[in-house]
């Protein structure tokens, strides 16, 4: 998205200032006794199984947002005071840190989902929250039914060009009830191309609908995590926000909401959410472009450039891009990237945080040596523990989870490496690890991100899978079999293999014709088969039995011999079955 032309900031305790303490506060919120660095985390393997990266265009296709700012105000001004949510004396503060109990819930349904289907991105629902705050104000405020609906429709405005981005109408009408322009739809405002490709049922009714807040927070988590994003990387985190909308100051808004969230929140009941002050995108269904309150709160959007190009705006998954993403043009007249105020946008300080002292740590939990079969999920993943000098466990320290050897094994996503947050308790839980097919031990390196400490390995085996067996072999039919000498049999030999009484697939079967039952002797005449080179043979060895536990033998030929002859077919688990073959002289050719 890009900010509309005439935007404007609250003013009063919501200043630039506000912002900047904001960042100060998410850059100094660091896991103690870990130092952040973001090296060698950078190229990530994409995840199989999800959708097509974002294109150029924002997420909700460039419509309006609400620009208000959390209740925080300048520490160190007179007068100011320290009030919080979560901390004493917050008083009025207290209701913006207030999320709609079914919002809520489905913010934490979706950080869960994405906990398990994609571990490595550590999407927080705080951030869900930001954005959700930022596009419709909650849902209008928790204004959804008993299954997360929205009562009514938030629409954000007609993408007509005129003041956004031009985007034609691409699904008749069906989400947004406009067939000639698209409109940003539901409560995490998904435009409906975009809702094609990033859909999500998060409430498990079978249905994917932007306008349930259920399933726009999953669907928005996703997009979120895309291309491997790890979003406990501030380089990632950004540029995930920036696939919203690539606007200096959507971000700062969006971060600003997101540290406030992370200080504390509590649930209120549907429909009694904070409402956002103005009538911007996600404030109405009129999907007006958004003006100022009066009171400083606008949510319109500056676009920062031609509207006919904002389409055309950098993909949020290209290679990392650690500058500062530049400011957009607008305001009333103030410096670029300004809301009008002549001050100029505030940058996060550029001084790292301190660190305690002491070195930090990793610990093995649980069992360092891991087996599976093949094509099978290992039952237990490689587990460590941080902990500082003296001992303690380490919260929300980085810990990256790197297989290493030759083996096709891989984490939960088809991935090789993830990079994983430690809890409360210090701990820090790979990835399901998904055994391949290929046999043999291979390593899964734990390293604490950012720091010397020694890392932890894991030896990790996967073994060859069981060899199916069989009990019992017959045939599909009792056809007499006979040729002609110097011919071939004419009927196929079809026989199934079962293992207490139910058709077993992949058993080994062996193929051999011998001089008889008494003496099972290898024979030298009478039928043979062909090898893949096309010399007769009398034994065949790499035969198996189908999904329907089935097995066809190839052609049998027959030699100049004639007589009754013995094939016999051994299976593996003991199954042995003899089967007659007759081969009579060949008819003399009429004279």
């Amino acid at each position: 998205m890009a900010p509309l032309i005439g935007r404007r900031l609250r003013k009063g305790a919501a200043t630039t200032a506000v912002a900047a303490a904001a960042m100060a506060a998410l850059t100094a919120s660091q896991a103690p006794g870990f130092a952040h660095s973001d090296q060698g985390d950078r190229n990530r393997e994409q995840r199989a199984g999800e959708a097509p990266a974002p294109d150029d265009t924002p997420i909700d296709g460039g419509s309006s947002y609400h620009t208000d700012l959390p209740p925080l105000v300048t520490p160190d001004k007179p007068g100011s005071s320290a009030d919080l949510p979560g901390l004493p004396g917050g008083g009025s503060t207290k209701a913006e840190a207030g999320i709609p109990a079914s919002v809520l819930d489905a913010y934490k349904k979706a950080e869960a989902a994405l906990r398990k289907s994609n571990p490595g991105c550590n999407l927080p629902w705080q951030l869900l929250a930001a954005i959700g705050k930022v596009e419709s104000g909650q849902a209008r405020g928790g204004n959804v039914d008993a299954d997360g609906t929205t009562v009514s429709p938030i629409l954000g405005p007609v993408l007509n060009g005129d003041g956004f981005a031009l985007i034609k109408d691409t699904d008749g009408g069906a989400y947004d009830g406009d067939s000639t322009h698209d409109r940003a739809v539901g409560p995490m405002q998904f435009i409906p191309s975009t809702w094609a490709n990033w859909g999500r049922d998060g409430n498990g009714d079978g249905e994917k609908d932007p306008n349930n807040v259920y399933d726009a927070a999953l669907a928005a988590g996703n997009y979120l995590c895309a291309n491997g994003r790890d979003l406990s990387v501030k380089a990632d985190l950004d540029r995930a926000i920036l696939g919203y909308n690539h606007s200096q100051e959507y971000l700062n808004t969006v971060l600003s909401w997101f540290e406030y969230y992370k200080r504390g929140t509590h649930e209120v009941p549907d429909g009694t959410g904070v409402l956002p002050s103005g009538d911007g995108s996600g404030g109405s269904g009129s999907g007006d472009k958004g003006k100022g309150s009066g009171k400083g709160g606008g949510t319109g959007k500056d676009t920062g450039k031609d509207p006919e190009n904002a389409h055309t705006l950098p993909k949020p998954d290209d290679e990392p891009d650690t500058s500062t993403p530049t400011p957009p043009a607008g305001g009333n007249g103030g410096t670029p990237g300004t809301p009008g105020t002549g001050t100029p946008t505030p940058k996060p300080p550029t001084t790292p945080p301190s660190t305690p002292s002491g070195t930090s740590k990793l610990t093995t939990v649980g069992a360092k040596e891991l087996s599976a079969t093949a094509g099978t999920d290992f039952a237990q993943s490689p587990r460590v523990k941080a902990v500082d000098a003296a001992g303690k466990p380490v919260a929300g320290a980085r810990v990256r989870y790197e297989i290493l050897g030759e083996t096709d094994s891989r984490f939960l996503g088809l991935v090789k490496s993830a990079t994983i947050l430690t809890g409360s308790d210090g701990t820090a839980t790979a990835p399901k690890l998904v055994a391949g097919e290929k046999t043999g031990t291979f390593t899964v390196r734990a390293t604490a991100v950012g720091r010397e400490a020694a890392p932890v390995e894991f030896a990790a085996t996967v073994k060859a899978r069981p060899v199916p067996q069989a009990d019992a072999l017959a045939r599909l039919d009792d056809k007499e079999l006979t040729a002609q000498t110097g011919a071939s049999f004419a009927d196929a030999l079809t026989v199934t293999a079962t293992s207490k009484g139910k058709a077993t697939a992949d058993v080994p079967v062996t193929a051999t014709m011998i001089t008889s039952a008494k003496d099972p002797e290898p024979g030298d005449k009478g039928p043979y088969f062909l090898d893949d080179k096309g010399k007769p043979v009398r034994t065949l060895t790499a035969l198996k039995t189908n999904a329907r536990g089935q097995l066809t033998l190839p052609k049998i030929l027959t030699d100049d011999h004639a007589g009754t002859f013995l094939l016999r077919l051994t299976a593996k688990g003991g199954a042995v079955l003899d089967i007659e073959l007759t081969v009579t002289e060949a008819e003399a050719p009429a004279s």
